[in-house]
């Protein structure tokens, strides 16, 4: 787990990986190679069976700042071939998160303005730190408030009329309102936030890995599910998958036995 140069992946025991955006000096701003290694660490996240869960965290004061301020004066240079071909990249690389099979917890620790919005946004669950501030940064520079999936994920989070308010305004939301409006699961004390953000890693990677992939699954799918009927097919389909698995058989024989299970994703 190295060869980066903008994040810093630590696996961590019980099946946790932590991904540290490294570049504290900048609040750690968003370069285009960090954009690229976030792929990068999705990718290997997803391909270790043994990394069942990933929390993301920023080194120093700040969660992340959003778009270092030095590559965003090339993009008015870009051509509009260009700048679609960045633009496209740097989404997915926000994407990859939500797209990744494994559960994936933001430990926000400070600022989370642009894409670093965007980036707390795409992950499954938040936690913050009363230092922790939100705010949607594009629409103060020119641009639309919707970027990197903020318009899809945080009408999701907190419904749309305070998604509008929020890349509308580009406003800060502070630690407090953000655990009101549930843009946050909880505030924690600084002190306490990466251990809290690893526990709730490592108590979901305790469950088996098939099932805990499924339930992210079902939580996207019918999140915009057009009927009950419609959810409840993908739910039934995915219990009929999870009783075919050596894991929920060993679950079953693990709490008769009245010990902690073996899972070995299959």
């Amino acid at each position: 787990m190295s060869g980066y140069s903008t994040v810093q992946l630590e696996r961590r025991p019980g099946g946790v990986a932590v991904m540290t955006l490294a570049r504290p000096d900048r609040l750690n701003a968003i370069t285009f190679r960090m954009f690229e290694e976030w792929q990068e660490v999705c990718s290997e996240v997803a391909a270790d069976d043994e990394l069942r869960a990933l929390v993301v965290t920023g080194a120093g004061r700040a969660f992340c700042a959003g778009l270092d301020l030095a590559d965003a004066a090339t993009l008015s240079g870009m051509t509009a071939t260009e700048m679609m071909r960045g633009q496209e990249s740097w989404a997915n690389a926000t994407a990859a998160f939500h797209r990744l099979a494994k559960p994936v917890i933001a430990a926000v620790n400070g600022a989370a303005a642009g894409a670093g919005f965007s980036l707390a946004l795409a992950a499954d669950i938040r936690l913050a730190t009363p230092a922790a501030r939100f705010n949607a940064a594009f629409i103060r520079i020119g641009l639309s408030g919707g970027d990197c999936g903020s318009s899809y994920f945080l009408p999701r989070v907190v419904g749309s009329g305070r998604a509008a308010e929020i890349l509308m305004t580009g406003r800060f939301v502070d630690a407090a309102e953000a655990a009101a409006i549930g843009l946050v699961n909880r505030v924690v004390p600084a002190e306490q936030l990466l251990d809290e953000a690893v526990a709730v890693a490592e108590q979901i990677a305790g469950n088996s890995p098939f099932g805990v992939m499924l339930t992210k699954r079902v939580l996207q799918q019918n999140v915009d599910a057009p009927s009950l009927t419609a959810a409840l097919e993908v739910e039934n389909r995915n219990q009929v998958l999870a009783t075919r698995t050596e894991d929920m058989a060993e679950a079953l024989t693990a709490f008769r036995e009245k010990r902690a299970p073996r899972y070995v994703g299959r």
